[in-house]
């Protein structure tokens, strides 16, 4: 875990000796870079020297990639051993590729997480997934076995079969998305069991918002009766984050990651608490960095007091949502965050699906929720008093919404010029 002798000072050092040495590592075979850094200079005297050089951008990567090979390689690409690649829910997919070695830097960023939850010998992490061709979950797959505790895997399975195997291996740590460790636990329900009883003791939650919401974060405690564990992380950036099992937000993992903020309102580098869209640096991962990397993950930093047992940046409610998601209904940026924590309030409700349309040219919200006491009113009258915004909520039967066990896509914006539903 986050060296707690460790002051901001020397944790800003080590950072910089690391980031020199990762230039000094894949330039000048780093064709992209090479090109991108060819007009500035790449002698760093401070991490405020960053900010002369050029962002990275995840278009120019998709629009630079050949044949299905990332654009970012340092080195031939018989030196690699990992193919994954990004959703392309905004776009085409973005192939990336790892070293043996960038892998295993993606292993001591993902101790911290493991770290942070008790993660150890003797602990059975079942990981719900498809095991598709996103980094994330196979990075938690192999971290679990690198930290010394049993994987196991449920690829292809059915929820309730996963649900079976859980209570037949006894396993002791859940790994999912937020949507999906609910959905389990609503499974559970109608089948009779109870997700509580099962000995899962901690949940890792990652790849959407939530593990930090804190209407999510009390539901999923609850339904499985365990601590709830946040991490972020993006396939061609790594996991950057751990959240805490007290929760309240996430921390940079700035032994590996150099992170920097960029005001929503300013474009500048942002102050204390202000809305700002995260910016990384891979500081260990040379097969295929990124250097200023505009993440589109809206967060609110909040930098350590000297005395704080981890000197690394906390980000106050996690991810809030992205800079392509953010929603302007009637002159009000709304989160997609802030709706997912009002109807997690109500335990009674299952499901949701928020969609917007125009009408008359004025933005119209609709709310369906899949709601065991069947009154709408409640939920339309906290959305009014907390957002200041009114919708229609109406209730849909249970079970007629959509499931998620990858990224829930809960809002969908129907105005015009396109639908950009929230992943």
């Amino acid at each position: 875990m986050a060296d707690a002798r460790l002051s901001r000072a020397a944790l800003d050092q080590s950072k910089l000796d690391r980031l020199r040495h990762l230039v000094g590592t894949i330039l000048p075979a780093n064709r992209f870079y090479a090109e991108k850094l060819a007009r500035v200079s790449t002698t760093l005297e401070s991490l405020a020297d960053l900010e002369h050089w050029p962002f990275t951008f995840k278009e120019e990567l998709v629009a630079a990639a050949q044949a299905g090979t990332p654009a970012n390689l340092t080195w031939p690409t018989d030196r690699y051993v990992r193919f994954h690649q990004t959703s392309g829910t905004h776009g085409r997919p973005l192939p990336v590729f790892d070293t043996a070695d960038d892998w295993a830097w993606w292993m001591e960023c993902w101790r911290e997480v493991l770290d942070r939850g008790g993660v150890r010998a003797g602990d059975r992490a079942l990981v719900a997934s498809s095991f598709g061709p996103y980094a994330g979950f196979w990075s938690a797959f192999d971290a679990v076995v690198a930290c010394g505790a049993m994987a196991i895997p449920t690829g292809g399975m059915s929820s309730l079969a996963r649900l079976e195997l859980a209570r037949t291996v006894s396993a002791t740590v859940l790994v999912a998305t937020p949507s999906y460790a609910l959905h389990l636990a609503e499974v559970a329900r109608a089948e009779k069991l109870d997700a509580a009883r099962l000995g899962v003791r901690l949940v890792v939650v990652a790849g959407e918002p939530g593990g930090s919401i804190p209407g999510v974060r009390a539901r999923i405690a609850e339904a499985w009766g365990a601590d709830v564990l946040d991490h972020a992380g993006a396939t061609e950036v790594g996991p950057w984050g751990a959240g805490t099992l007290a929760g309240g937000g996430i921390d940079v993992i700035e032994t590996c990651f150099h992170a920097e903020f960029l005001s929503l309102r300013t474009g500048k580098p942002a102050g204390e608490g202000e809305l700002s869209e995260l910016v990384l640096t891979t500081l260990g991962r040379t097969g295929a960095p990124v250097i200023r990397y505009r993440t589109g993950d809206l967060v609110r930093p909040r930098w350590p007091a000297a005395a704080a047992v981890c000197p690394w940046v906390r980000l106050d409610g996690g991810i809030l949502g992205r800079t392509d998601d953010m929603l302007v209904v009637r002159g009000v940026n709304v989160f997609p965050s802030a709706i997912d924590d009002i109807v997690r309030s109500f335990p009674e409700i299952v499901e949701y699906r928020l969609t917007l349309d125009s009408v008359a040219s004025l933005d119209a919200l609709t709310l369906e929720v899949e709601d065991h006491l069947a009154d709408p009113e409640r939920v339309a009258r906290e959305i009014q008093v907390r957002l200041g915004l009114k919708a229609a909520v109406v209730t849909v039967p249970i079970g007629s919404l959509p499931r998620f066990e990858g990224k829930g896509h809960r809002i969908v914006d129907r105005r015009t010029p396109r639908a950009v539903p929230w992943t």
